[in-house]
């Protein structure tokens, strides 16, 4: 149960190819590299699914129920996936790289354009199948490749666009007087193509910047009766001539043979010339686009990072906005047609833009760069990364978007860490600067800098959170600056290398220092002496990392050797770990796996919250975790199988080799595909046809275990991965006996015999059971029970309390349990504090999120009362004005009346007179 991690969740990545799709839930399927990942932007979450691709996706298909999902890699290697269950359902392989793909309306077909052809399959069904995919039927191939596909709204009718500059409209179901419309027009390549909702009026849009509207003669209704009254036509005339055959038999005769379809159904497509129309933009052609058939609105991005909305078939132009600086490579609409999603390829965004009133749900981008270093907040809740792209970005565990992004760095991020308190972020750069950032105001509000320029490769805080230390790569010297002071206190020189790795002792000042001169340097920074002790390691070294007790240090090297030292540097034992990375070979490699495996070597360590294994990851696809009392592998994850990056097969097919070098680096892209040649002479308008691409290789460059001993990290070439216990699979009881069952347990509930149920759950160590005994017990009874749990199941429940109070709306209920127990075991739990402090860390994370959640809840609610009360008093107000008003009228009316009786009285008098 210790080791049983299993993927969780891919941050720092939001989007990197392919097309992007809503749910019906309003939920964003985007695709990361090999994987999926689901960003619900109601409940404000992502989650990856397990599924790995062979290599990254190009093109993804939800069913309209959304229970399954196709995915299909550059390759056409595609995955059917259950999103109810995110398990893989069935391995397919169409052999060639898919241009487009979609299921048709009704969920019972699916087509596919690969090369020049089309495909239309069966969707395979939710129960299982010996062969999920069967192929319907083959379409006439065209005389270019296939760019695109749509659907009629009855799945009856399909048009294909190609880059012959043509389009073609098909029938699913063969109709015998039916064999297809060629509609051409453009002059360039079809980017897309789209029928009206409930008819067979179609739009087509052309790489020249186009939009041609195709009007049908015939509505749909229309148009299938004549179908089909011209099948039974022709089937009659078959039927009579098969009839007549048999009657008069005749010598075989040759007759004149029918073009089946070619004027027996009299269905046109007219393009009137108000209905061309014309993108204006500058230098700019259109890269992606969505149509949502019920409302009519077609979306058009444009490589110049602009979209614009358009309302058809009017081509009245609803909206338009510039929402990056590269090119927009996927757009896509939902049900409703109120939000527009929106990905970014080249800078890796992911947008999600509410058009009525124009603004942002969702804004999310990843490092542009490889992450180079992670560091977990002391509860465990937010994770900082910094990456080549000079980035600072801040990750919540829980929902897994990006919280705040700092951009005060002008050179690559090297190293991170957080403060004693949450309540900073410190980041060391090759800019030659130390910023530290306010967690609360998200502000850089100090810069530690050095007297001469320096490039940082390292960072470490000591355990208060006063001191600041930075080793340089350049000048081979530590700087220690003063947290509240800035000034830089003290200058420590020795290292003839660039200084890899600093780590303070907890609970001290001994400062430790690694670097590529192959020694290990041991510093007193209060006493601001010399370097007390001197190890000479047997290589380069590359990483530094303290067991949390302080009684012991490791230290990686460039040999692939983990050495372990105490504090008085006397070895304590050493791992060779350069097997356990595995031999691997790069495209361009020219020697075997095995010579190159002699190169690799651990750049992160980190040890477990009790300093009982070890965790390592370097240049290579594997993580190792290893026992640092026996030095030998526990267990070796391997955090990605995308045969994209670099270095993931340990044999090559010599078949890709090639005389101009590995088929894998050829850039095969022309100028149609989303990766445009870069254009390297001035006036060219292709680039050069003979340049080569670089894949990026897979390594791990930093790991770092959650506080609550939970989870682990690590920032590798695809990502922020993070891994976390799946206790759903693993039994692990304590003290079982036959007695010990659920229904027991039960029983004892029912008959309130509350402290036997607790101890029982405990020693089944059931999570449901353990939360259903726990909550039945009565609020007022929670602390005479606490005081009278055994101490061995009193941690027990400890370590569930953080999970249970975090899943769990009853707050004050579990605040009680908490304050109870740490109050009943206090001595016991202090004695014991270094194997309970994950649990310990895992509550105080459930305590601070739950802190933060009511704290938003309470401002929400006391916004909304004074609003309410503003709301009163105006309406009190207008209602005492209507009532002045009408008493003023009513003064008015009376004194009317008066005058009015005063004139007849002198009129009377007159008369009278």
């Amino acid at each position: 149960m210790k080791f049983a991690y299993r993927f969780s969740n891919l941050c720092g990545t939001v989007y990197s190819q392919g097309n992007i799709a809503f749910t019906e839930n309003d939920c964003v399927i985007s695709p990361v590299g090999n994987r999926v990942t689901v960003f619900d932007l109601k409940n404000n979450k992502s989650s990856t699914l397990e599924c790995e691709n062979r290599k990254n996706i190009s093109k993804i298909a939800l069913s309209p129920n959304g229970c399954t999902l196709i995915t299909i890699d550059e390759d056409g290697h595609a995955l059917l996936i259950s999103l109810v269950h995110g398990t893989i359902l069935h391995h397919f392989n169409f052999k060639e790289p898919v241009r487009d793909m979609k299921y048709s309306p009704c969920g019972k077909y699916f087509a596919v354009t690969h090369g020049n052809k089309m495909q239309v399959w069966h969707a395979p069904g939710t129960s299982k199948e010996f062969a999920p995919f069967r192929l319907m039927h083959l379409f006439p191939a065209q005389f270019d490749d296939s760019t695109c596909l749509d659907w009629s709204s009855d799945s009856r009718f399909l048009v294909v666009g190609a880059k012959d500059m043509t389009c073609r409209i098909y029938t699913v179901n063969h109709v015998p007087g039916f064999s297809g419309v060629t509609l051409s027009g453009h002059r360039n390549t079809v980017r897309s193509v789209y029928f009206e909702d409930n008819s067979l009026n179609m739009y087509s849009l052309g790489k020249d910047s186009s939009l041609f509207i195709w009007r049908c003669s015939h509505s749909l209704s229309d148009a299938l009766a004549e179908l089909e009254e011209t099948r039974r036509a022709v089937s009659s005339e078959e039927e009579s001539d098969s009839s007549g055959d048999e009657r008069r038999p005749e010598p075989p005769r040759k007759r004149a043979k029918k073009v089946p379809g070619k004027n027996l159904v009299p269905l046109r497509w007219s393009l009137a010339s108000e209905d061309k129309h014309l993108f204006i933009q500058d230098k700019a052609s259109i890269a992606c686009s969505a149509f949502h058939k019920q409302r009519k609105l077609l979306v058009i991005g444009f490589s110049n990072g602009l979209f614009a909305l358009y309302d058809m078939p009017d081509f009245n132009e609803i909206h338009s906005l510039s929402i990056s600086q590269q090119k927009v490579s996927s757009v896509s609409i939902n049900a409703t047609g109120d939000w527009l999603a929106f990905g970014c390829r080249s800078r890796g965004q992911l947008l999600v833009w509410e058009w009525a009133s124009e603004s942002y749900l969702m804004k999310q981008q990843g490092h542009f760069y490889d992450m180079s270093c992670l560091a977990y907040s002391p509860d465990g809740q937010y994770i900082a990364t910094g990456g080549d792209d000079a980035k600072v970005k801040i990750w919540n565990t829980l929902t897994g978007f990006c919280v705040v992004t700092f951009t005060e760095h002008t050179g690559g991020v090297t190293a991170i860490s957080f403060g004693a308190n949450s309540k900073a972020v410190i980041s060391a750069s090759q800019d030659g600067t130390v910023r530290a950032f306010d967690m609360r105001r998200y502000r850089n509000f100090r810069t530690f800098a050095s007297p001469r320029p320096a490039q940082f490769s390292c960072l470490a805080l000591d355990g208060s959170g006063e001191l600041v230390c930075a080793g340089s790569q350049d000048t081979f010297e530590i700087f220690v600056w003063s947290m509240q002071t800035g000034r830089l206190l003290e200058l420590l020189s020795g290292h003839e290398g660039p200084v890899s790795g600093v780590a303070f002792q907890p609970g001290t000042a001994q400062l430790v220092s690694c670097s590529w001169d192959k020694s290990v340097r041991v510093w007193d920074v209060l006493n601001r002496s010399s370097a007390q002790e001197d190890i000479k390691l047997g290589s380069d070294g590359l990483a530094l990392a303290f067991r949390p007790d302080g009684k012991q240090f490791a230290v990686s090297t460039l040999d692939g050797t983990i050495s372990f030292f105490d504090m008085n540097c006397k070895p304590a034992g050493s791992i060779e770990g350069r097997r356990d990375l595995g031999a691997s070979r790069r495209a361009a490699d020219l020697v075997t796996a095995k010579q190159t495996a002699n190169s690799k070597a651990f750049t992160g360590l980190c040890y477990t919250a009790d300093g009982s294994c070890l965790l390592a990851g370097g240049r290579s696809k594997f993580v190792c975790i290893y026992n640092v009392s026996q030095q030998v592998l526990i267990k070796k994850f391997v955090i990605s199988k995308n045969r994209s990056f670099d270095g993931m097969q340990s044999f090559l097919n010599s078949a890709n080799m090639t005389e101009a070098g590995p088929l894998d680096l050829i850039d095969h892209n022309d100028s149609d595909s989303d990766t445009d040649r870069r254009k390297t002479l001035p006036g060219v308008a292709v680039g050069d046809k003979s340049s080569r691409r670089t894949k990026p290789e897979i390594r791990t460059k930093s790991v770092q275990f959650s506080p609550t001993g939970r989870a682990w990290a690590a920032a590798s070439t695809e990502g922020l991965l993070i891994y976390s216990l799946d206790n759903s699979i693993v039994f692990d009881p304590v003290e079982l006996d036959v007695d010990v069952t659920p229904a027991r347990i039960r029983a004892l509930l029912e008959k309130r015999e509350m402290l036997s149920a607790v101890v029982m759950s405990l020693r089944l160590n059931e999570i449901e059971l353990v939360q259903q005994a726990v909550e039945s017990v009565p609020a007022d009874e929670v602390a005479m029970l606490c005081r009278q749990l055994p101490v061995k199941y009193a941690e027990l429940l400890m370590k569930h309390l953080g999970g249970l109070f975090e899943r769990s709306r009853h707050v004050q209920f579990y605040l009680t349990w908490s304050a109870s127990l740490l109050q009943a075991h206090a001595r016991v739990f202090k004695e014991h504090a270094n194997t309970l402090m994950p649990a310990l860390q895992s509550l105080h994370k459930a305590v601070a999120q739950k802190h933060e959640d009511v704290e938003k809840l309470c401002n929400d609610n006391m916004y909304t009362m004074q609003y309410l009360s503003h709301v009163s008093k105006l309406t009190y107000t207008a209602d005492n004005d209507d009532d002045a008003d009408d008493d003023e009228e009513d003064d008015n009316d009376v004194n009317g009346d008066d005058d009015d009786e005063s004139d007849m009285d002198m009129a009377t008098a007159s008369a009278s007179a």
